[in-house]
Parts: structure tokens; sequence; C-alpha cells
């Protein structure tokens, strides 16, 4: 399998003001394949985020390579670098990271400034049907509910047809539906063929991908197929079923 993002031998060092170091990552080894769905678990503070900083090239380690569909690009200038981010890689965060005051599809269309102009529209239009939202390309941000603003947000990961999306916390500030919602959408852009990593603390998130990496203390802590996967679509309509019960 193709590795499209690895990072070898990497540590992240903070010096406190006293000078003593500490390590968020300490001599991390980890290839993230082609077409896996991929969770990195671990609780506050164990280096999750900064793992998936470093992978997406946010952030720079202090020692060790970082390896983008084969080009080392941790010792690129920072305008070189930030081409490969928007390019390669997409980014979907707990909090949405949306412009308030801006419609979906003008959202959408900001990691477009490589794009030829008369085409920007149209890719964004595109990306957003693909996350269900063709019909609420003109919403701003508060008429859309958590789980709307989240699939803009990943319409947005989408937009450039990245070889890799990265999702930190994705289901943090949803309710219990909207979370299985973006769980069911992430494990269908996978069946599609794309690369899915999200980061998480919760176990049962973790559950929905195929991969589970557990990170501990800034160090990998085990790394294993998951053998007993949870399809989100499943529970999704058992929830549908209650629903139709009920009333």
């Amino acid at each position: 399998m193709r590795a499209i993002v690895k990072v070898k031998d990497v540590s992240k060092v903070y010096k406190k003001d006293s000078g003593v170091p500490i390590y968020a990552l300490r001599n991390v080894s980890v290839a993230i394949g082609d077409g896996e769905f991929v969770a990195i678990m671990g609780p506050s503070g164990s280096g999750k985020s900064t793992l998936m900083n470093v992978l997406g090239c946010l952030d720079r380690p202090s020692e060790g390579e970082v390896l983008i569909d084969g080009q080392k690009v941790n010792l690129l200038d920072d305008e070189a670098l930030a081409r490969v981010r928007n390019q390669k890689i997409g980014f979907v965060f707990q909090s949405f990271n949306l412009l308030p005051r801006t419609s979906a599809i003008e959202n959408v269309e900001l990691p477009l400034i490589y794009s030829e102009r008369d085409k920007i529209s149209g890719l964004a239009k595109a990306a957003l049907e693909n996350v269900g939202l063709g019909d609420r390309l003109n919403h701003q941000p508060g008429e859309l509910s958590g789980g709307q603003q989240q699939r803009v947000a990943i319409a947005r990961a989408l937009v450039n047809d990245p070889e890799i999306i990265l999702a930190d916390e994705p289901t943090g500030n949803l309710d219990s539906r909207a979370s299985y919602e973006i769980l069911a959408l992430f494990q269908q852009l996978n069946r599609q063929g794309r690369t899915v990593v999200i980061v998480t603390h919760e176990p049962d998130i973790a559950e929905y991908a195929t991969r589970i990496i557990k990170i501990a203390d800034g160090a990998i802590e085990s790394d294993a197929a998951n053998l007993n996967v949870r399809r989100a679509e499943d529970v999704l309509k058992k929830i549908a079923n209650t629903v139709e019960v009920k009333s």
C-alpha cells in the first residue's frame, strides 16, 4: 500500500521558561496508507493533536522527517509548505472554522486560491453537493445546524481533491445524531477511496475507523487494525426506527 503521509522518528519539543524541554511527541514513526480510515486516539495532552498538526504540515517537528506522497516536506520553506498543505491535505476542525457572515459556497471557495477563477464556483458547488448540501449554497453558518456547518467544513476540505482528510475531534461540538451523520459521511468518503484520519479522545468514535492508533505521553502505544468496525449508517437507521415507534 502506498504511504500518503509518513513520519519517521519525529519528536516535537517545547521549552518552558525554565529551559526544561517538554516532549509533545517522542520518536514517533507512523505511515498512513492510500485509502485507509485511521483514528488517532488518546486522552487530552497525549500528543494526538500535535501528531495531526505534524502530519498535516501545520507544525514542523523538532526532530525527524515528514514525507507527503514521498516528498520530504519538513525542510521546505513556508511558501512551498503552504502549497503542499493546500493541494494535498484537507482539514476539518471541531469548531468548524467558518466565516460567520459568508455563505456556505463562499466558505468552500476559500482554499481555491491556486485554481482558475472561472472554475472556482463550480468546484465549490460540487463539493457541497457531495456532502448533501446542494440546497444550502447561499446559507450563512448561522442559518445552518451544527451538523450542516461541519458538512460545509468537510466540503471545504474536499474542494481541492486532496490526498488525505485530517479531522481533529470532528464530532466534539455535535449532538449524537449529528455525530453519527458526520461519521457516516466520513465512511462514505472512505468507501469512495478517500484517505481519512480522525483525531479523537473517545473510544466509541474510534470504532468507526478501520485502523486505530493509540497515543499516550507523546508516544505510540498501539497501532492495529480494527476488526470490528461499526457502521454509522446502521446506528442512524436504529435512531430513525426509534423515532418512528415513539411517534
